[in-house]
């Protein structure tokens, strides 16, 4: 598998807590986290804006109050 060149995200900061995404050459997305970059999650194009969309629309607010 090459080598993916991951992206952090603007909204994170210098320390840890970093979540950084990844254009595979299938067309798959990767997500992983700075504190445990071996975990990788594998997406889709589609689902990750479905998702970003709910997070936009407030649609998960609740399980972080």
């Amino acid at each position: 598998m090459s080598a993916l060149n991951w992206q952090k995200s603007s909204y994170s900061s210098e320390s840890a807590n970093c979540i950084y995404l990844a254009a595979a050459h299938d067309g798959s997305i990767k997500i992983r986290e700075s504190d445990d970059p071996d975990t990788i999650i594998t997406t889709t194009p589609d689902k990750l804006k479905a998702f970003l969309c709910g997070v936009r629309a407030g649609e998960f607010d609740h399980l972080i109050k």
